[in-house]
This record gives C-alpha cells, sequence and structure tokens, in this order.
C-alpha cells in the first residue's frame, strides 16, 4: 500500500542546462538529476554532440518519464522535472538563456577552466554542463559573454553522468 502523507522534498533551486550525450549516458544523467531534485533541465544541442542523438528513442517522452520515475522513487519525491530541448545552440544563448539565468549564479562546467567550482551556494544556480569531449572555446566564449563563470570540478575528467551528480552535490 502507497500513502502520501508526506510532502515531497524540497526542489533544488538549480535549472540544469546539459549538452545531449550518449543515449547510456544520457539516461543516467537524467536519473540522477531527478534524484538529486532537479526541476527544471533543457537538452542542448552543441557543437561536438553527435546529431543522430536526437533521433535516438531515449529522448521520447515514454523513455523520459521511465528515467525520471526512477530517480523520483529513489528520491521519495512526486514531482516530476519539465525537460525542454533546444536543438539550437547559439539562440538558445543569446535568446533564451539571459531570461531563463536573469537573478542566478551562472556556471559552465568545463574541465580546464581556472577557476574552482564554488560550494553550499546559498542561491539560484543556472549550470551548463557541455558534452563528452567539453565544450568548444566559441561555445564557453558566448556564455560568458553573457554573464557565466567557466568553472571546473579540479584535476579529472568526468563524464556528463558523474559531472551532473559530482557538481549537483558540491552546489548544494
Amino acid at each position: 500500500e502507497t500513502s502520501f502523507d508526506e510532502p515531497p522534498p524540497a526542489a533544488l533551486p538549480l535549472t540544469l542546462v546539459m549538452a545531449m550525450t550518449r543515449p547510456k549516458s544520457f539516461r543516467k544523467a537524467i536519473h540522477y538529476a531527478t534524484a538529486m531534485g532537479v526541476k527544471k533541465i533543457i537538452i542542448l544541442r552543441t557543437w561536438r554532440v553527435e546529431k543522430s542523438y536526437f533521433d535516438s528513442p531515449v529522448l521520447d517522452s515514454d523513455s523520459l518519464r521511465m528515467e525520471m520515475v526512477l530517480g523520483l522513487e529513489q528520491a521519495r519525491d512526486t514531482v516530476m522535472p519539465e525537460i525542454v530541448v533546444k536543438k539550437l545552440f547559439r539562440p538558445f544563448v543569446e535568446d533564451e538563456l539571459p531570461v531563463l539565468s536573469e537573478g542566478t549564479l551562472k556556471l559552465t562546467a568545463h574541465p580546464v577552466a581556472e577557476s574552482a567550482c564554488p560550494r553550499d551556494v546559498k542561491q539560484p544556480v543556472t549550470l551548463v554542463i557541455g558534452p563528452e569531449g567539453g565544450l568548444i572555446e566559441y561555445e564557453v566564449k558566448l556564455l560568458e559573454e553573457n554573464g557565466f563563470t567557466t568553472v571546473n570540478m579540479g584535476q579529472r575528467i568526468l563524464r556528463v553522468e558523474n559531472a551532473v551528480a559530482a557538481i549537483i552535490s558540491r552546489l548544494y
């Protein structure tokens, strides 16, 4: 018997903008982000993202729902995240991201950044995570021109799904 007599855990004040990655990694990243309390996830096409990934069944609503439900079950949560797919990097970053990220700490995770990712932030965050292989220089610069600070997670380069969990844990 299931009862819903407790409120769900508080959502994280974080918007995750994540480059599409290999379908197997993508499933894990969605699962981890959902379990950790992310309620807004934007999937983005960047230069290093294979075009074919957007034709993968992993982006079907049923497949996404299944991964999110597994993450919610893990966290004893009941509030489904919103997932939006954006296939054009520059128009999204220039036209939509400034409004979406207004009033938040704007961070881009990049393995060769000089600044370390902050810890235990006490404010909303908009976090951009690139694909396997990272963002190209143009993409990093465009994000910086739009107010994003480029940060690293240390000397090790992480897979996308691991970076999602590690960075969110570090931020909150």
